[in-house]
């Protein structure tokens, strides 16, 4: 497991690739096209970098893999680390501030630590297993749980803003209830609902390992859950697939 002056370390190496995020976000923003056709900008590679040696530093030899890059060596390790450098690249360039640092350590097959930075606002989120989740912005920090549903309360559902889905839509006319619809970028929608505005985040489209791994440790810890369609839980491994299936994560 890992101690609350580990936890704080992986806070420290998020903001300092927040920074440099934030550096590129000031200027003129080039984005070039992956083999998956999702954007890329020097903002992903310069946190990506920066994550990649206080990680290296601070946590010798476990490996990691992040969006943009792979330690050397076998992949099979149950103990790793998960990196986005810069989740929901779309806003970034659309210049919202709907955008996250994600760092998530995983011990056999579950996110136990995550560090959750909205670098465009200073927020940043983090939990782990046994030292429970909070919130942290210029006002101070903030225990995070997860809000209990009122009975006739209208289910608040939070999705992703640049990645609607058919399906999505489908499940929302089948629902049967009363609903109200707030669209999130990134992995700040995990958030949303461990810090109580929301109530259920259904992902029908494609995410990988490393955009969800860090929220759901937030969420999970705040007192949430993240399942699969078929209602088991969601897992993680370097012999996984990189895509996860569809999701679901909820609240009390």
């Amino acid at each position: 497991m890992i101690d609350k002056d580990q936890l704080e370390t992986l806070c420290a190496i998020a903001t300092q690739a927040g920074v440099q995020v934030m550096e590129v976000y000031a200027q003129e923003i080039t984005a070039w096209q992956k083999d998956d056709a999702s954007p890329l900008t020097e903002a992903d590679l310069r946190a990506d970098r920066v994550i990649r040696a206080g990680l290296e530093q601070y946590f010798p030899g476990v490996f990691v893999l992040s969006e943009e890059s792979v330690s050397a060596g076998p992949a099979q390790a149950a103990t790793f680390f998960l990196v986005d450098p810069l989740d929901g690249t779309k806003e970034f360039l659309k210049r919202n501030g709907e955008f996250t640092v994600n760092i998530a350590l995983i011990q056999s097959g579950k996110p136990v630590a995550g560090v959750v930075l909205a670098p465009a606002t200073g927020v940043l989120y983090a939990a782990a297993v046994g030292l429970g989740a909070w919130r942290r912005d210029a006002q101070g920090a903030t225990v995070l749980h997860v809000a209990k549903r009122a009975a006739g309360d209208a289910l608040r559902i939070i999705g992703s803003r640049s990645h609607a889905a058919p399906e999505m839509q489908a499940w929302l006319d089948a629902l049967g209830e009363p609903y109200e619809f707030l669209g999130v970028g990134s992995s700040l929608k995990f958030c949303r609902i461990a810090e109580g505005a929301a109530d259920v985040y259904p992902r029908f489209g494609l995410t990988s390992q490393w955009d969800t791994a860090a929220g759901q440790c937030v969420l999970e810890v705040a007192g949430g859950a993240v399942t699969t369609r078929a209602g088991e839980p969601m897992r993680y491994g370097l012999e996984r697939p990189v895509l996860n299936p569809h999701f679901f994560a909820f609240g009390a």
